[in-house]
């Protein structure tokens, strides 16, 4: 009984729209024999060694996979394809003596039929390019064994997106880079962990897309892994005079970095804090500085110290209490001429622990009694009110501000300022007017119009006179009255008519009339009205040009070009 056999680099038989697959390092050579099990693989019972739709071998160890069969990993060892999987090679002698029948076989492959240019050529997949390099990449937070990053997405991702970012980092001084997660991820934001304490590393971050990885964002200086030592973080409203009224609560939360936990202490003035005006807790990160009702008193400066062994932090907080100033002093009334009264007065003894903003003056009639601001924040202690009424009698009172208000009490004028009406007899002077009066005289003409059946259109000219003159409109020499087809309008010289939906007969000759007692004048213009081209004519897809030509000895020409 003769066995089948499969000559060297003979398959069985595939569609024409197969592509050849990679080449594998475990294909048999060429020229080796296997043996197949006709129960397994039915394609081999033909009594041909070989069927006849096979392909002719290829060279070295290139073999095609199978259409239905998904690639295998990338570094996975594939499995030989001309041995059966579980099958080692037959060294029967009687299967080494049957080369010559599969010598027809291999005659008939090498005149086969070469492969269909759908086989033969293999369409390119689209190829997207790698994402830009991801920007502005910055160290988070450090410590003895880990370190935190933080990066924006890069500018330009391709249509395919991203696949997510590789963090890699190395020793400073190597180049062995090291990739710190094991799968992509999309955030913005990773922590390495599991370092040693007092390496150098150098880190960058890549981004990765279906069309590669991206240039890597590197950062500009290694990072030291080392363990931060008490370090006190002000915030940046207490890095200046911190300010608070009299009667409120201070409530100051001053985070800081330690490992171990640092020892922690207050002082005012080099002094202890009062425990009957204070309260201080502090934790592993942060310290609370609280007062719960603020006086003058407490306003000084405050060190705050985080110390661990030897080593030891400072930080100095200036708080200012701040309340209501007292009243100016000794406010006088210099001097009173005409409707303005002259005021001086003095700073006060007590500011409120605080720079004065200005003063506030008041006045107050005899007649009402009503109190009446004048001048608000005046930088100086003096003022000069004015517009004051003739015969009332005033008195005033002056009140200064500082960030916390105005003063609680005024300072008050001991006597009161009389405005006195002026003795003075009026003499008018004599003096010659000038003369404004002039005829009308048009500065801006009618301009002859053209326009279209059914919309409004209007007519413009400028005039100056004095006195006033009355306008009069005149169509083709006949006055217009009061019609409602037209509304005439003049104002500021400029004369307007309109006139309302005209119609072929509202076309002529229209005239604008300026007549005062000085004399008059006139401007004249010309209107057509033309009746709107009907859509779907023959004229409307050829251009019309009408032209009107108006002198004194020719008449009015209408040219249409077909």
């Amino acid at each position: 009984e003769q066995r089948d056999t499969v000559p060297s680099g003979a398959e069985p038989p595939r569609s024409g729209a197969e592509r050849p697959g990679p080449i594998r390092s475990g294909a048999p050579r060429s020229g080796s024999k296997t043996r197949s099990h006709p129960e397994r693989c039915p394609q081999f019972r033909s009594k041909d060694p070989v069927p006849s739709g096979a392909v002719p071998p290829r060279s070295g160890a290139e073999t095609r996979s199978h259409p239905e069969q998904s690639p295998p990993p990338p570094r996975a060892e594939p499995p030989d394809l001309a041995v059966m999987p579980g099958k080692e090679p037959d060294g029967d002698p009687e299967l080494a003596q049957a080369t010559p029948a599969a010598e027809p076989a291999e005659a008939r492959a090498a005149e086969a039929v070469p492969a269909s240019p759908a086989e033969g050529a293999l369409q390119p997949e689209p190829q997207h390019p790698p994402p830009s390099c991801p920007l502005h990449l910055a160290v988070g937070d450090v410590n003895d064994n880990s370190v935190s990053l933080t990066w924006k997405a890069p500018e330009q991702a391709s249509s395919a997106g991203l696949d997510g970012y590789l963090v890699e980092c190395c020793k400073d001084g190597t180049a062995d880079w090291v990739a710190a997660n094991k799968e992509l991820f999309l955030s913005t934001r990773y922590t390495i962990r599991n370092l040693t304490s007092g390496d150098r590393l150098q880190i960058r971050v890549k981004a990765v897309n279906a069309g590669g990885m991206s240039v890597p964002a590197v950062l500009e200086q290694p990072v030291v892994i080392r363990e931060i030592l008490g370090t006190i973080r002000v915030p940046r409203h207490l890095r200046q005079t911190y300010i608070r009224p009299a009667g409120e609560a201070v409530n100051l939360l001053i985070p800081f970095q330690g490992k171990p936990r640092p020892q922690v202490s207050w002082s005012k003035d080099g002094q202890p804090l009062d425990p009957k005006r204070v309260t201080v807790r502090s934790g592993d990160r942060d310290t609370i500085f609280f007062i719960r009702k603020a006086e003058r008193s407490d306003s000084g400066q405050y060190q705050l110290s985080v110390k661990i062994d030897r080593l030891e932090d400072k930080a100095t907080i200036d708080i200012r209490v701040i309340e209501q100033p007292g009243p100016p002093e000794n406010l006088k009334l210099v001097d009173v001429w005409g409707f303005n009264v002259a005021l001086e007065w003095s700073p006060p003894k007590d500011n409120g622990n605080a720079a004065l903003k200005g003063y506030m003056v008041q006045k107050s009639d005899r007649k009402s009694g009503q109190w009446f601001t004048v001048l608000e924040r005046c930088p100086r202690p003096s003022c000069t009110v004015s517009d004051l009424i003739i015969g009332n009698s005033y008195s005033f009172r002056v009140f200064s501000e500082n960030a916390c208000g105005h003063s609680a009490t005024a300072a008050f004028t001991t006597e009161l300022a009389h405005i006195r009406k002026p003795e003075i007899a009026y003499k008018p002077e004599k003096y010659s007017g000038w003369d404004f009066s002039e005829p009308p005289k048009f500065t801006q003409p009618l301009a002859d119009r053209s326009t279209t059946r059914g919309y409004n259109t209007q007519l413009f000219c400028c005039v100056r006179a004095f006195p006033k003159p009355k306008i009069i409109w005149l169509k083709n020499q006949t006055e217009i009255r009061e019609d409602p087809k037209y509304i005439a309008v003049i104002n500021e010289g400029v004369c307007s008519l309109e006139i309302r939906k005209p119609s072929p007969f509202d076309g002529g000759v229209y005239t604008c009339k300026a007549v005062n007692p000085l004399g008059e004048a006139s401007v004249d213009c010309r209107l057509d009205v033309k009746e709107p081209i009907p859509k779907g004519s023959a004229y409307s897809a050829v251009p019309w040009f009408s032209k009107a030509l108006s002198t004194p000895h020719d008449h009015v020409a209408r040219t249409v070009v077909m």
